[in-house]
């Protein structure tokens, strides 16, 4: 996915957000891999949502609605092991044959008509988990060794608009299908996006040689996941922010888990009322992507991620308020918040891990940062029969504006991890 480098000489940073994202939108390859996450972002948005209503709708269970979520997040457990295929392996073919894969799994659903069959939709959500893991260790390390480094927070800026761009319309046209004609609909037009996807994937130009780890032996395998996990630990301008990332993303899982509760006890609405929330949370995160390569710039990462921490974690309190516009503006502003952690974590991967390693480093950071969401969720599901959700939120609120704090307070120590880009544009 090579973008050659920057041509910009804005002397401002509106300047060189435009020419960045300019040069980034003319090169062919970065334009087609944000289609790609486009396209496979509405099946994927359009599909989960539809599971969980679906699952509710055949067992009338809040905590197994909930858990097919957690199916999709589990394989984050395991992250640095199936990270590491993306280092053994060329990575354009494998993101071509993962999106092929799934597309071939998704009709499985359709034979899913009564309680009794509700094990296929987990079934097919863990192995979409795992597809997941694997796809996202090699696209980020695809990225990283193609695209500017000085480029690299307006990139992920624009791949996060583009991905949770997808949430102001698929949800609600996956909660809208589902409604209409049932959820092996969905789950078939979640494998036409996968179809698309792998087109896209197999028309870049990639030149990739080959990975210095294919011929490892099990033991090297197993010694290479370790060498992420050290890769990792060793990096100052990573290591915090993975790990702000991971106590935020405990919190959101507690929020996805009640969320079925909020919507059925807290505001009375039926469970495809989740499909707005979920756009307007969608909407706050197009805007975050937007901005986030310019903030990049302007403030230090820890700053930023804190910053959005911080309104992550009020906005959770917002949600635990019985009214729909309480609830609705929550929910915006979680979508503004929490991706923050996440693009100014990646974007530190990318810049500061070495390549041969960093399918399974980026892998491990996911496993650090998703695993907490992915224990949350099932946690959660469970909680959620006993303790009121606002409780759970409340509770997650205080411990999001700690963290924040916590973030915030580490950077004045260290000072800025990295010199603004836009000096170099």
């Amino acid at each position: 996915m090579g973008t050659g480098t920057n041509s910009g000489t804005g002397t401002n940073s509106g300047t060189a957000t435009a020419t960045g994202r300019t040069h980034l939108l003319r090169d062919r390859n970065a334009a087609l891999y944000l289609a790609g996450v486009v396209v496979s972002g509405f099946g994927t948005s359009s599909l989960w949502l539809a599971c969980g209503i679906w699952v509710k709708s055949l067992t009338g269970s809040d905590s197994l609605a909930a858990l097919t979520v957690f199916a999709m997040w589990a394989p984050t457990l395991v992250g640095p092991v199936l990270g590491g295929v993306a280092d053994r392996v060329r990575r354009r073919p494998l993101l071509v044959w993962c999106n092929l894969g799934m597309a071939l799994l998704l009709p499985a659903l359709l034979a899913v008509g009564s309680a009794g069959r509700v094990w296929i939709v987990f079934g097919v959500l863990l192995v979409y988990g795992v597809n997941g893991v694997v796809q996202d260790a090699a696209e980020t390390a695809l990225v990283a060794s193609a695209i500017d480094r000085r480029l690299l927070g307006d990139f992920n800026g624009l791949r996060m608009t583009a991905n949770e761009g997808m949430k102001l319309v698929a949800p609600l046209a996956g909660a809208g299908l589902y409604a209409r004609f049932g959820g092996g609909i969905v789950a078939l037009l979640d494998a036409v996006t996968f179809l698309l996807a792998a087109g896209v994937f197999a028309a870049m130009r990639v030149r990739e040689g080959k990975p210095a780890s294919s011929a490892a032996p099990l033991g090297g395998w197993v010694s290479s996941m370790a060498d992420g996990v050290r890769q990792l630990g060793r990096s100052p301008a990573v290591r915090p922010l993975v790990l702000a990332g991971s106590l935020t993303l405990l919190l959101a899982g507690f929020n996805g888990a009640v969320g079925y509760a909020l919507v059925d006890k807290g505001l009375g609405r039926a469970p495809t009322y989740l499909g707005l929330l979920s756009a307007v949370q969608g909407a706050g995160s197009v805007l975050t992507g937007l901005v986030a390569g310019p903030l990049l710039r302007r403030l230090p990462e820890r700053v930023f991620a804190a910053s959005g921490v911080a309104l992550f974690a009020a906005a959770l309190g917002a949600r635990a308020l019985p009214y729909d516009g309480a609830v609705l503006a929550g929910s915006f502003a979680v979508g503004v918040g929490l991706p923050c952690v996440l693009i100014a974590a990646m974007t530190a991967l990318q810049r500061e891990i070495p390549d041969e390693v960093l399918g399974r480093t980026a892998a491990t950071a996911s496993t650090c940062m998703f695993a907490p969401n992915a224990v949350a969720l099932a946690l959660g599901a469970g909680l959620v029969a006993f303790v009121s959700y606002a409780v759970v939120l409340a509770a997650a609120c205080v411990l999001g504006l700690v963290t924040a704090l916590a973030l915030v307070r580490g950077e004045r120590g260290v000072g800025r991890t990295s010199e603004p880009a836009s000096e170099h544009i």
